[in-house]
């Protein structure tokens, strides 16, 4: 058991000098001042910390966490037909399928990013498109709003909603579903009631991996939102950036990490099947 457990070591290590450190340094950050030209001053404050609740940050943590949760949504609604129609087809499908789900992340994202910009601009492909068939009079304002920054998070994320799903999907006991057309259920209180709580673990793991993504999402905002759609991690990445306030991004860092991690715990205990509790046969 103990030969196991160092087979973890090379990974904790790699944890703790990469991510632990880092997240301690900007713990540490967080509780000191700017200095008036810039650099970091180690005195201790909560200073930064009472500047998060101001009105104009707090509104943006409200539309970032909105905006992540209907992300998250979106990519649920879309992501679990996808990775069900998968799961249902030949495996010789199945691969090209999860092959055409994956050639995004071989593309890089930023370059992604602006390809939405060709799509969506004035002069894009959408509206020179409508505009020659005479369905519009002027381009229609597609880019640099919400509406934008919300299909290309989505766009970006859904793969992360899908593989999750898929492998749910595919590790399911087919055989209680059998059962359950059986015994007299219709599709949908078969899905609902079987399939449904058997890929509990994929939506799960893909409804988190969204989140936490696109809670800190800031190339798309600033891309495909510009300045109308300001989010939290476009706010830090100004912080530490341009405005060169690094304490103050590090606490703002520090309330969105512990905000996250508090919904996530919230998600858990709201998604938890019955006969899953601790101590539940």
């Amino acid at each position: 058991m103990k030969r196991i457990r160092l087979l973890a070591l090379p990974a904790l290590l790699w944890l703790g000098v990469l991510f632990i450190f880092p997240m301690l340094l900007i713990v540490l950050l967080s509780f000191s001042k700017r200095g008036q030209y810039g650099q970091v001053i180690y005195q201790f404050t909560l200073g930064n910390y009472g500047r998060v609740f101001d009105p104009l940050y707090a509104g943006i943590f409200f539309d970032t966490l909105a905006l992540a949760f209907v992300t998250t949504a979106m990519s649920l609604l879309l992501g679990y037909p996808l990775a069900y129609y998968i799961s249902r087809l030949e495996r010789s499908a199945q691969q090209i399928w999860l092959l055409l789900v994956m050639i995004p992340f071989w593309i890089n994202f930023l370059v992604r990013s602006y390809a939405w910009v060709i799509i969506l601009r004035s002069q894009g492909v959408v509206n020179t498109l409508l505009l020659s068939l005479g369905w519009i009079d002027e381009p229609l304002p597609l880019l640099y709003n919400n509406g934008s920054v919300l299909l290309g998070m989505v766009y970006t994320l859904l793969p992360f909603m899908v593989l999750p799903v898929y492998v749910s999907l595919e590790q399911m006991d087919r055989r209680k579903l059998e059962a359950a057309y059986d015994l007299g259920a219709t599709p949908l209180k078969a899905f609902w009631h079987v399939t449904l709580p058997l890929t509990h673990t994929g939506v799960v793991t893909g409804s988190i991996l969204v989140f936490v993504s696109s809670i800190g999402m800031f190339v798309v905002p600033d891309v495909m939102g510009g300045a109308k759609s300001a989010l939290i991690g476009n706010v830090i990445q100004n912080q530490f950036l341009s405005a060169r306030d690094w304490p103050f991004g590090s606490a703002l860092s520090i309330v969105l990490i512990l905000l996250s991690m508090l919904l996530i715990y919230l998600y858990f205990r709201a998604t938890r099947l019955p006969g899953r509790e601790e101590g539940a046969v």
